[in-house]
């Protein structure tokens, strides 16, 4: 943003993610944050997310613990640690703030106590936005998306916006959508009530995997 531009707060970025906008920056050293509104949009359908078989092993294994809102700063630091990444200092502290405000969550992946995956994003009424993951282990970023989408299913949210579709994303059932059927779903879903945090304790992997067979 530049100097002439309204100053950036927690408040002016829900509101803008109510009428389909989201805030990216060139680079982590770069100061300046612009607004992206894609042609297409990518969303993750709830009752379409695809756990393979070598996903649902993986799952019952059991050598991942798995969390929500456990580690939301590192789970963004984790998401930054690339070369390139659109998270600067500006954003981090938008989406923190955001975080104790409670509209914003992560769903964190452990591996013998060590982060090695997660996921975050923000929530208006009935809409959860995911802004990004990262996976230093296997599947890692995969098993995080399994028990998001069974998190949100289960506190009656409608849409799953990634933003864009990845091939990643894709192979796990996400799709594109064009601008205007993504705001008509959007505008429905901010005027909706759902909860992060309704469904309470993390469940089982086997209950995620059941609940996902039923409703795919």
């Amino acid at each position: 943003m530049k100097d002439t531009d309204p100053i950036l707060t927690p408040d002016l970025l829900l509101q803008a993610y109510t009428v389909g906008v989201f805030p990216m920056s060139e680079g982590r050293d770069d100061p300046d944050v612009f607004w992206v509104d894609p042609r297409m949009r990518g969303v993750f359908p709830l009752n379409g997310f695809r756990i393979s078989r070598s996903l649902a092993r993986t799952m019952r294994r059991g050598h991942f613990t798995v969390t929500t809102d456990a580690a939301f700063n590192d789970v963004i630091h984790g998401c930054a640690d690339r070369d390139e990444t659109w998270i600067n200092d500006t954003i981090f502290d938008l989406y923190r703030a955001l975080f104790h405000r409670g509209r914003a969550h992560s769903v964190e992946v452990w591996e013998a106590g060590t982060l090695v995956g997660g996921v975050y994003g923000i929530t208006v009424g009935s809409a959860f936005f995911g802004e990004s993951m990262f996976s230093r282990a296997t599947d890692a970023s995969k098993v995080a998306l399994a028990y998001l989408v069974d998190r949100l299913r289960l506190g009656r949210f409608t849409l799953f916006d990634t933003q864009f579709l990845t091939p990643h994303l894709a192979s796990l059932g996400a799709i594109e959508v064009p601008r205007d059927t993504y705001r008509k779903q959007l505008a429905e879903a901010v005027l909706e009530t759902a909860s992060f945090t309704e469904p309470g304790p993390i469940p089982d992997a086997q209950d995620v995997i059941q609940r996902n067979a039923q409703t795919s």
